[in-house]
Formats: C-alpha cells, sequence, structure tokens
C-alpha cells in the first residue's frame, strides 16, 4: 500500500460494549477524582517557622529577618565568605548570596506558627485564653497592615485526652478572635500534632465543621496539617498506612504532613545524638507519608534540625553547613518545605532552595522548552516529566530562586503556560508542540499575558 492511500479501519467490539465498561467503571472513575485530586497548584512555602505564643510579637518576622542578616553580616559578610562556607561554586555564590539578603530584607518568613504545643508547654488557662486572643489579633492586624508571611497560624495542643479540652479552647479563641477582627485570612494555616489514630483527624474536621456552621463559613473553609509524630501514625496495629487513613479521614481539609523529627526519633527509641531528619528511621517515615499523599493534594513537609548557628563563627559555620546539608537532601528527595527553629537557620534554609533551583534551572527549562516545541533532544521527555519540569520553575519562580524574566527567556512560555503544565486536567496532560498550534490555530492550552 502506497503513501498517502487511506487505511481500512474495521472493528469487532459493539459499540455498547465501551458503554458497558465506562458503566461499570463510573464508581471507580468518582473514587480516583474525590481521592486523588491532584496537587491544588497554589504556592507551597519553603519552610515553616513557628514562634512560642508568648514569644510572638507584632515585629517578630521583621526581627527574624534582622537576626538572619547580622548573622551574615558577622559570620559571612559577602558571596565568597558565604559560598566557601556552603561549598558554592563560583557562579553561584553571589547570585545566591544576593538573593538571599533580597528574601530577608522583602520576605523572611514563608510560613509562620504561632505554638501552643511543646514550644509553649502547660500554662495556666487565663494565660493560654490571653496568647491565643493576642495572636488572633496580631495575625489579624500583620494581614491589614501588609507585614504578614504569605502563610500564618497556630499549632494547637493535640487530640489526647490530658490535652484536648485546652487545643480545643485555644483554636476556638483563635479563630473567633481572627473573625471578630474581620474575617478569617487567604493564607490560614492550622498544625493539629501528634496525631496518633484517624479518628483525631476525624475529630478535628467535626470541630471546624461546628465553627464554620457557626459563623456561616463555607463548608470546607479551614483546613489544617497533621503532624507525624508518632510510630502509630505511620503503621497501624493492623499492619495498614494509618497516614494513609488520616487523609481519608480529613475529608479534603488535609492540606500537609509535617514530619515531626524528634517527638518521632523520641517514640522509635533513637537516642538523643541521632536524632536527625536523616536517619533511616526519619528516611522510612517520610517515604510512607510521600506515597500516602502522592496525587491527593497533601503535601509533605520534611521536619527540623536542632543544632543552632549561634556562637562563635566556626560554631555557626558548622551549624550552617549541617542545616544547607540537610535542606539539599531534602529537596532532591522531593520535600519542599521544612520547619525552621532559629533565625540563624533562614540564611542556609534560603541558600540551599536558591542553589537548588539556580543549578538547575537551565537544563530544566531547555528540556521544557524542547518538549513544549517538538525539538527533540537527547532525552526524550513524558508529559509527566514536563509535569515535573514546569512544577520545579514554578517552585523556584514562587520562592524568589528565580525571575519570570529569565525563565521565559530560556522556555518562551508563560507563566500561564507552565501552570497549564503543572496542573493539567486529570486524563488531559499537555502535549508537545503547545507553542506550534495545528492548522486552525487549536492550542492544547491557552497562553496569557504574564
Amino acid at each position: 500500500m502506497g503513501q498517502g492511500q487511506q487505511e481500512k479501519v474495521a472493528t469487532s467490539l459493539a459499540g455498547a460494549v465501551s458503554e458497558e465498561i465506562s458503566a461499570s467503571l463510573a464508581p471507580v472513575d468518582a473514587e480516583l477524582e474525590r481521592r486523588y485530586p491532584g496537587d491544588p497548584g497554589t504556592r507551597q512555602p519553603v519552610h515553616t517557622v513557628y514562634v512560642p505564643g508568648d514569644v510572638f510579637a507584632a515585629d517578630t518576622i521583621r526581627s527574624w529577618g534582622d537576626q538572619a542578616l547580622a548573622a551574615l553580616d558577622q559570620h559571612a559578610p559577602d558571596a565568597a565568605s558565604f559560598a566557601a562556607v556552603l561549598g558554592l561554586g563560583d557562579e553561584l555564590a553571589g547570585p545566591v548570596y544576593d538573593r538571599v539578603r533580597a528574601k530577608l530584607e522583602r520576605e523572611p518568613i514563608e510560613d509562620l506558627r504561632v505554638d501552643f504545643e511543646d514550644g509553649y508547654g502547660p500554662r495556666p488557662d487565663a494565660e493560654e485564653d490571653e496568647a491565643a486572643a493576642r495572636a488572633a489579633r496580631l495575625i489579624a492586624e500583620a494581614y491589614e497592615n501588609g507585614t504578614a508571611a504569605p502563610y500564618m497560624g497556630i499549632r494547637m495542643k493535640c487530640m489526647e485526652a490530658p490535652v484536648r479540652d485546652r487545643g480545643i479552647r485555644t483554636l476556638d479563641i483563635f479563630l473567633t478572635g481572627l473573625m471578630e477582627a474581620g474575617g478569617l485570612p487567604e493564607g490560614l494555616v492550622l498544625t493539629l500534632p501528634k496525631v496518633t489514630y484517624a479518628e483525631q483527624v476525624t475529630a478535628m474536621v467535626r470541630l471546624l465543621e461546628e465553627f464554620e456552621k457557626a459563623h456561616g463559613l463555607e463548608p470546607g473553609r479551614i483546613g489544617f496539617e497533621i503532624q507525624i509524630e508518632t510510630s502509630q501514625s505511620i503503621l497501624a496495629a493492623d499492619g495498614t498506612a494509618t497516614v494513609a487513613r488520616m487523609i481519608q479521614a480529613a475529608e479534603g481539609r488535609a492540606t500537609g504532613l509535617h514530619y515531626g523529627t524528634f517527638d518521632y526519633s523520641a517514640c522509635l527509641g533513637v537516642s538523643a545524638a541521632y536524632q536527625a531528619s536523616d536517619h533511616p528511621a526519619a528516611d522510612h517515615a517520610k517515604a510512607i507519608m510521600q506515597v500516602a499523599a502522592a496525587g491527593t493534594g497533601v503535601r509533605v513537609s520534611d521536619g527540623s534540625t536542632n543544632v543552632l548557628p549561634i556562637g562563635t563563627t566556626e560554631k555557626v559555620h558548622d551549624a550552617w553547613r549541617l542545616h544547607y546539608g540537610l535542606t539539599r537532601r531534602a529537596l532532591a528527595r522531593a520535600y519542599y518545605q521544612g520547619w525552621d527553629m532559629h533565625p540563624g537557620h533562614i540564611p542556609t534554609r534560603y541558600a540551599a532552595v536558591f542553589a537548588f533551583y539556580r543549578e538547575g534551572f537551565e537544563q530544566a527549562a531547555a528540556r521544557l522548552s524542547r518538549y513544549a516545541n517538538q525539538a527533540g533532544g537527547d532525552v526524550m521527555d513524558e508529559p509527566a516529566t514536563a509535569k515535573a519540569l514546569s512544577g520545579y520553575l514554578l517552585r523556584g519562580l514562587d520562592c524568589g530562586a528565580l525571575d519570570i524574566a529569565e525563565v521565559a527567556g530560556v522556555t518562551g512560555l508563560k507563566r500561564a503556560d507552565l501552570e497549564g503544565f503543572a496542573s493539567p486536567r486529570r486524563g488531559d496532560l499537555p502535549s508537545p508542540g503547545m507553542n506550534n498550534p495545528p492548522p486552525g490555530g487549536a492550542w492544547p492550552c491557552p497562553t496569557v499575558g504574564l
């Protein structure tokens, strides 16, 4: 048969067969869409900073930024000295250092949690009541005057019997205070710690439902993070993955799973000297969390290091190297968020994040550009890889590691194009060739202005 001759197309199955199969799988389709809606496509902060409820003040965010800048001035006053501490190459030294300083001046904290749990401890009820009300007032004022972090909220006490009532009351006071101050901010985040059973997650859902009803809020308006700090939250008594049950018990309200480095390690009997986010026990827990959360829209966050960058310059440099290395290790394992415990941690948090995105930027951008334009190359990428490449670039843009102009300059794509690749509809991943529309001008995904 010569080229250009139309092929004869023949089938054997009646149309009813396909219809019957589709009907039989309809419940599965609905379940798949409900349980695995995909990433929400919103910004994910690179870290969470927690500040005890009695320490949090109106100037906390700016104070952390100023302390971090002072640490740089004292222990790494220029790009070369900072790069030498962290082992950055010459091509990254200047861009990373400059961006770190700019970030500390502009947005030193991306996510802040006012802590009423371990970092706060047991207090008289009247004292915690006042601190919770104060936290609500200060956070509301910060959002109103433009000094807030992109994400802010509280970590309440857990749902275990000894502290349950106290945790519920603190949450009630805090949320009520926000409502009285004008409403819940868009960046509100709540953290439920030490979750052991899925029923505790269900209790949190019921609690938030009642609050929403009391204030006429849209059902599902308030979400929360689940902190994984016990062995039972990973593996149940029957051998199943408890964390997967917790995600489903949240009924769509769970926004994140946060690994609690020290409580989880202690729960497994790891001695204090070896409690760290790179311990094999930590890797196992986070791997289970990662698989359980995949596709659900729930994001996984790494934990923290308790080695503080304070004291002599030598000690600060040692702590910086440790924190930088742990952060880079987490990023390579797709844990794009972690916890920071001290202002001295945030220079190396941002240095690690910025280096991670900048050193891989050109290769990722070039691969996505070739894919989008069907230009070929030495790697054959598929739609799922294009999704990962665009997600990488978007995360770099969100945190300030990359600029939209430089991304567009290499890829030829606008942010809307990147978002189209990163968060496609299920079963409709963008196809290559989006910059080369077929006759008639139909694009696989819309292109809009930056």
